[in-house]
């Protein structure tokens, strides 16, 4: 029987190729499972959504083993290589270092570290600041280092934009590359021209954030690619959809003291436990 592909294997590949790869963001096991269901190629664990799960919001309020112990589910109920967000590696290298050994440990693919000063924030809030550029190159070096399998992708992102400009991000951009990162992620563009511009002047792969409502224009997926583009995450907008349905059930449940009005929206009872594979766990030991 052939040996199943590792899952940083398939994303390393991905980004290897002249294709582009959408990366919807999860926060917990069942939107995990969803995405998979959906039919995506990748699953990005979203820090941002991960904390505002909890309802907290994404400036750096949640600890490395909280945010590790549900990536760790979302990973053990996808067969989807998984992104993870890893803020700033939740302190100095050193802190990076460990973080990634317990990335590694719960099987994601790869992960996104950024330069922002700890604790961080979420990349289009404002307010922001950044670490020297050297200091966030010595912290990407010693996680290319520390890997254990050369596959697993490292993903360097600035948020120098709204803080140093354009210019200056690019600079940061290439020397993050040099320190070995596999991609590069420059967040929060403000306009077309700069998402060009990114794609002109930083030849590795890249990923891009694309969400509605952001500081980053939307651009189809194909002049993407063009571009050079590889990965596009979307980190919120499930739990964001999450948000409007709930809010919808809850006034129908407040104002009639049930769902009926709005049973046409909800998942059966009968789907929601095949998508959690209720019958399979049932017959385990049967």
């Amino acid at each position: 029987m052939p040996v199943p592909e590792r899952p940083t294997t398939r994303l390393r590949r991905l980004i290897e190729s002249d294709g582009i790869h959408v990366a919807p963001g999860a926060y917990d096991g069942l939107s995990a499972r969803l995405v998979e269901e959906s039919g995506s190629e990748l699953l990005y664990a979203s820090g941002g959504a991960i904390a505002r799960s909890c309802g907290i919001p994404d400036i750096g309020l949640l600890g490395l083993t909280e945010v590790a112990a549900r990536i760790e589910q979302m990973v053990g109920v996808t067969s989807l290589p998984v992104i993870a967000d890893a803020d700033t590696g939740f302190g100095n290298a050193v802190n990076a270092v460990r973080t990634l050994a317990l990335y590694e440990r719960i099987g994601v693919a790869g992960l996104h570290i950024e330069d922002q000063t700890f604790p961080k924030r979420c990349g289009h809030l404002d307010d922001k600041s950044l670490v020297p550029t050297d200091e966030m190159a010595r912290k990407v070096r010693a996680l290319a280092e520390a890997r254990t399998d050369p596959d697993f992708v490292l993903i360097a992102r600035t948020d120098a934009i709204a803080t140093e400009g354009l210019a200056a991000a690019i600079e940061r951009a290439h020397a993050y590359a040099e320190a070995g990162a596999d991609v590069i992620f420059v967040e929060a563009p403000e306009t077309v021209e700069q998402i060009e511009e990114i794609a002109a002047r930083i030849p590795q792969p890249k990923l891009i954030n694309m969400f509605h409502g952001g500081k980053t224009p939307l651009v189809p997926r194909d002049r993407l690619r063009e571009l050079g583009y590889r990965l596009i995450i979307v980190p919120s907008d499930l739990q964001r959809a999450m948000i409007t349905a709930v809010r919808r059930t809850l006034e129908a449940i407040n104002r009639d003291g049930d769902s009926g009005a709005v049973r046409e929206d909800l998942a059966s009872f009968a789907e929601r436990e095949r998508i959690v594979r209720t019958a399979e766990y049932l017959a385990i030991g049967s």
